[in-house]
């Protein structure tokens, strides 16, 4: 939708876009009344979102705001005075900021990876799997490789299942079908498990070809690369901490 110059404006104090702001402050209700699910800074909508969709504009807003008033009442803190602010626009204004804080964050993260060359994103996935627990006795060297980027195994000699191999595609097109195809192809021995990351996502043929595969195929996005960099992130090693490395930032959180 056009936006006009009063919702491109940026708030004084904090530097936020207004309209993003004002979108993040409406989404607390969306996601109290489960319309939205939020999962590492992407929005889903739910079925019950879905549905609402049906009420139109206006009332969709309005129930969102009775809902969200309705999940406020039943979990505020019964220690909680009248003195106190306990506002919707104070808790939900504090709500709204650290989600957008969390999204400038993810959009962050994203764009320091897609300035990294593939050889440098191939790093960053093999120091995740270590992270994971695994052990990575093949990454590839720059040049033409045979498919596998790679290889990580649960022990040193690879005797445990499952043995991860690992094809990687960096700021390019979505991955393909014919490319899902080719890894898994490779899998060739029993406890052998196919794992394709790609910082472009992968096409619906490609998606479709992984969940209807005999072997196991693990796709992998940069949303969900990113979460599970931050989830595992505390076991890496210092070495590889530097290549992202994150500064966790905590708030006070009187609704959990």
């Amino acid at each position: 939708m056009p936006l006009d110059e009063w919702a491109r404006a940026t708030y004084e104090k904090s530097g936020y876009v207004r309209w993003q702001s004002i979108l993040h402050f409406f989404s607390i209700d969306c996601i109290k009344a489960g319309y939205l699910v939020k999962k590492q800074g992407v929005w889903y909508l739910t079925p019950e979102g879905e549905s609402a969709l049906r009420l139109g504009d206006v009332s969709l807003l309005k129930a969102a705001i009775a809902a969200y008033r309705k999940w406020r009442d039943e979990n505020q803190p019964p220690e909680v005075t009248e003195d106190q602010d306990v506002s919707d626009e104070g808790q939900q204004g504090q709500e709204a900021t650290i989600h957008e804080i969390e999204q400038l964050a993810i959009e962050s993260l994203k764009k320091q990876i897609r300035l990294k060359n593939p050889y440098e994103f191939q790093e960053l996935v093999a120091a995740l799997l270590r992270g994971m627990g695994y052990y990575t006795p093949f990454v590839a060297p720059q040049g033409k490789d045979g498919g596998i980027d790679v290889i990580a195994y649960r022990d040193p000699l690879g005797t445990v299942s499952p043995r991860i191999k690992v094809q990687i595609k960096h700021r390019d097109t979505s991955a393909s079908v014919q490319e899902i195809r080719q890894l898994m192809g490779l899998l060739q021995k029993d406890g052998d498990v196919g794992m394709f990351v790609s910082s472009s996502g992968f096409t619906p043929d490609a998606k479709a070809a992984a969940r209807g595969s005999h072997v196991h195929v693990e796709l992998i996005d940069l949303d969900r690369f990113i979460g599970l960099w931050q989830e595992f992130y505390q076991k890496l090693t210092d070495e590889d901490k530097a290549l992202l490395p994150l500064v966790p930032i905590y708030f006070y959180a009187p609704s959990v």
